[in-house]
Formats: structure tokens, C-alpha cells, sequence
């Protein structure tokens, strides 16, 4: 690897604007919004996200199946479980 050419890791604190949740991580972002949060006594830059794990439905549980001409009912009759 060449010397010098990799970003710095800091430690972030990602915000989900829709929950609230804050995660700390490190990353190699360099512009944040200029804003701080103090988390377990220290001072890290502050980055608001729309979607995370917290808010995202695939992890929540919430993700919902949209299908208006019935081809999941189809393939689960084609293809349902056989024992």
C-alpha cells in the first residue's frame, strides 16, 4: 500500500432524524454539518441520516409486499413448501 493516501478514521456519531437513534462508529467523512453531540462525556461531529436500521423497514419488521396482480399468491401456490 502506498503511504499517505488513506483518509483518517474519527469517531462519528450518526443521528436517524426519523427515531432519534444515535450510533457511533468511525469513518473516514470528512465534512459533517457542523454540529457536535456529547455522548457518554466526549464531544464527536454529528451526522444526521434519513434511514438506518432503526427506521428502515426491512429491519423494523414493517416491510410490506405490494403486489396488485397476485404473482406472490401464484408462486406460493406453484412453489410453496413440499415436505
Amino acid at each position: 500500500m502506498k503511504a499517505d493516501i488513506h483518509p483518517e478514521y474519527k469517531d462519528v456519531v450518526f443521528q436517524d432524524i426519523s427515531t432519534g437513534e444515535t450510533f457511533l462508529t468511525r469513518s473516514t467523512l470528512e465534512k459533517t454539518s457542523g454540529e457536535t453531540i456529547t455522548l457518554d462525556g466526549n464531544e464527536y461531529p454529528l451526522v444526521r441520516i434519513e434511514v438506518s436500521s432503526a427506521s428502515h423497514p426491512f429491519y423494523t419488521g414493517q416491510q410490506t409486499i405490494v403486489d396488485t396482480e397476485g404473482r406472490v399468491e401464484k408462486f406460493k401456490q406453484k412453489y410453496g413448501r413440499r415436505r
